[in-house]
């Protein structure tokens, strides 16, 4: 399908929608406005650094196309190339011509480009060493556990391996919970039956910590956090503003203050005449009167008895 100056790659993502039906429909519809802009973001799904998750996403997505008298491997053959970019994009294009020539090969090919063995060993060994951390929940554990089994699908465990594997890494507690809801010993139960225990308990424990968050998100304490905050970025403006409108300090004048004249006063009258200028105190005169008043002071006492002088 051609249309005049519109590229391929916008058609495709006008059309594809129309070519979906049930929950792949449905899936499209819930996903948010604006989230999907090119058809490489159609196509390529999230998790672009595992190969086995981009496959399986690709998969999902072009399972529900279908055109008359084409098989469905060949609908992917054709569309795979647009799911990919950067590094990806660029080792396909490197690839010799006609050296992929099925669904199979090209997708054997792309494991083993970024999926190497090296890579498998180490989740392999991570999936053996598990353990339950310290501050994990049994629902979270279980989760991280199967997305490290997601992350090798070629792990090569089977299911009583991983149960068993699974169990002896979690805390005494909830490896007593599961033997609980066993009946005895959790391990002797077919690996159906202890899947189902294991769902089971993991539905419990993620409802809970779902009701625990919705009452934090509920507390009362956040709208006066808020407010606090709020008046907080108030008093900052405040102080912002207030410096801003604040006039430059004047400039120091360099001009010194005058200085008040010394002006003489005298000790003893307390007129502006000096102290050596009062009369009393030309030359002898003031050392005399002090004599004076001394002898007048002696005689005085003498003569009311006091011999203590």
């Amino acid at each position: 399908m051609r249309v005049p100056n519109v590229p391929n790659s916008s058609i495709k993502l006008m059309l594809f929608p129309f070519l979906l039906k049930g929950a792949a429909r449905i899936w499209l519809e819930k996903e948010p406005p604006r989230s999907i802009q090119t058809w490489e973001d159609l196509v390529s799904g999230h998790d672009k650094e595992d190969p086995h998750a981009h496959i399986r996403y690709f998969n999902k997505i072009t399972s529900t196309m279908r055109v008359p008298n084409v098989p469905s491997s060949s609908i992917k053959l054709m569309l795979f190339p647009f799911s990919l970019e950067g590094a990806a994009r660029i080792w396909l294009e490197k690839e010799p011509p006609r050296s992929i020539q099925t669904w199979d090969d090209l997708v054997s090919k792309f494991i083993n480009q970024f999926f190497p063995p090296s890579k498998k060993t180490n989740l392999r060994n991570e999936i053996t060493r598990f353990q339950q951390r310290f501050d994990e929940s049994f629902y979270e554990a279980w989760e991280r556990f199967n997305d490290l089994l997601r992350a090798c699908p070629h792990h090569g465990f089977s299911e009583l391996h991983q149960l068993d594997t699974f169990y002896n890494a979690l805390n005494v507690n909830d490896q007593d919970s599961l033997k609980s809801a066993a009946g005895g010993n959790f391990l002797d139960k077919m690996p159906r039956e202890c899947l189902k225990i294991i769902e089971s308990k993991s539905k419990v424990h993620q409802s809970r910590a779902k009701a625990v968050v919705a009452k934090v998100g509920t507390s009362s304490s956040t709208p006066v956090i808020s407010s606090d905050v709020a008046e907080l970025k108030d008093m900052v403006r405040a102080l912002l503003l207030d410096k801003k409108n604040q006039s430059p300090a004047p400039t120091p004048s360099t001009t010194p203050a005058p200085v008040k004249a010394i002006e003489s006063i005298c000790v003893t009258c307390g007129g502006a005449n000096s102290y050596q200028n009062f009369p009393t105190t030309q030359e002898n005169a003031y050392r005399d009167d002090i004599q004076e008043y001394v002898s007048q002071a002696a005689a005085a006492n003498y003569n009311q008895g006091n011999t203590g002088f």
